[in-house]
């Protein structure tokens, strides 16, 4: 079947093809994954009790806690010489998250990035600026294989050296760029410092995933950079980049590749599955995953599931807008980065950079928003700004925050995920 007959498949066709891999991914996982074994056997359930895909509710779900129980290669359900590559996480909170993989799930994945790259409206031929890091964070190197599979001309550049990243663009011109939205903002701001229009490059699409983005920042790419910004979705521990994909034709969430992989959403506190339209926790089962078979995985991101537009036959995801993980509480409220954000992106003379910093007061939290100003902006509106920040947080989310608008180039610049959120509240005591 060739990847345009996957993306046309009927409704009945794909409702018997999950039934039959997920009851072939439960007993792969249960027969040799010990972990599976136990969590079965504790829940009192059995791969044979899945008759039917909503009976995926009686099997338990996985955590990023039981990977980390089980570093490195516990999850792992085939024998260590039949996995071809292994990715990690970061570790930066604790053991990093191994994922492994064998050729088979490898070709999967390529396939699926390349369904992904082609639904952004990448062809055959194109040139592919791949700017996620390499190495054993999955973005880089899922990428760079699917858009080979596709066809495409790839240009590893990575994360990093962002002058030289510009002078590749301009020299190489290629079509579509794969980064992230925090990363593309720093390339349009150097692009910009060289004296240099973004919006006469030769990128037609950009295709952003590893982050939360909204609306607002889709806008501000968009106008800045002259072209098609489209979000793709993926996590290691379900496969990588290629999980989910926006259609350019459509630009209305992302449709999640349903033959290989099964989405749920569940109210992250009482933990029952959500009818569709609803908004939740967003779960995962990988359905053809050999290496490291993964059943209903909690990814902490939250989303709805909902009918499929430009791909029919698969359901959207509607843009993640924040995580269960980095949810701020303050004085009661939840706060989210992504909610800043779009504050930050309506606010006059303030440009799309900023970070939260937690401090503790006395008995209270607070929370300061650090943001720049546009570099044409004059030194004295600055607290106008910052007075007008503080109003629309207010206004929008129902908390109080202090403002600092700093120089223009003085925050942290991402070359990967941006790390949006600073703890402060230990430090001083």
């Amino acid at each position: 079947m060739t990847q345009d007959d996957a993306e046309r498949i009927s409704p009945d066709e794909l409702h018997a093809r999950q039934l039959h891999r997920l009851q072939w991914t439960l007993k792969h996982a249960y027969d040799n994954v010990p972990c599976y074994t136990k969590k079965f056997d504790e829940a009192g359930v059995h791969p044979e009790d899945c008759r039917e895909l909503a009976d995926l509710a009686k099997f338990p779900f996985t955590t990023k806690q039981d990977l980390r129980e089980n570093y490195p290669f516990g999850m792992f359900a085939v024998p260590k010489e039949k996995v071809r590559r292994i990715h990690a996480s970061s570790g930066t909170t604790g053991k990093p998250t191994v994922v492994g993989y064998t050729e088979d799930d490898l070709d999967v994945w390529a396939t699926v990035v390349a369904r992904s790259i082609r639904a952004a409206g990448g062809k055959p031929g194109d040139t592919i600026h791949v700017a996620y890091g390499y190495g054993l964070f999955t973005g880089g190197l899922g990428a760079h294989y699917g858009a080979e599979k596709l066809g495409c001309t790839v240009v590893p550049a990575s994360g990093g050296m962002t002058s030289r990243q510009v002078q590749i663009i301009t020299d190489f011109r290629p079509e579509i760029i794969m980064v992230t939205p925090s990363y593309l903002l720093t390339l349009l701001d150097e692009f910009e410092r060289q004296g240099l229009d973004a919006r006469e490059s030769s990128l037609k699409v950009g295709i952003f995933g590893a982050e939360p983005w909204t609306e607002l920042m889709r806008a501000e790419i968009e106008e800045r950079a002259g072209l098609d910004a489209v979000d793709i979705y993926g996590l290691s521990e379900v496969m990588g980049p290629g999980v989910a994909q926006e259609c350019v034709e459509s630009k209305d969430g992302l449709h999640v590749w349903e033959d290989h992989f099964l989405p749920e959403v569940i109210d992250p506190f009482t933990e029952e599955v959500l009818p569709g339209g609803e908004r939740g926790e967003l779960l995962f089962t990988s359905l053809t995953k050999q290496a490291m078979p993964i059943i209903r995985y909690r990814t902490r991101d939250l989303t709805r599931l909902l009918p499929g537009t430009a791909r029919p036959a698969f359901r959207r995801m509607e843009k993640v807008t924040g995580r269960t993980d980095d949810m701020i509480i303050l004085r009661g409220v939840n706060v989210f980065p992504t909610q800043i954000e779009e504050v930050v992106l309506r606010t006059g003379n303030l440009a799309p950079h900023f970070q939260l910093v937690r401090t503790r007061q006395g008995r209270m939290d607070h929370l300061t928003v650090h943001v720049e100003a546009r570099h044409d902006i004059a030194p004295e509106h600055r607290a106008a700004a910052a007075g007008e920040l503080v109003a629309g947080v207010k206004e929008a989310v129902g908390v109080t925050v202090g403002v600092e608008v700093v120089d223009p180039g003085t925050l942290e610049r991402s070359v990967g995920k941006m790390r949006r959120v600073l703890d402060h509240r230990g430090e001083g005591r």
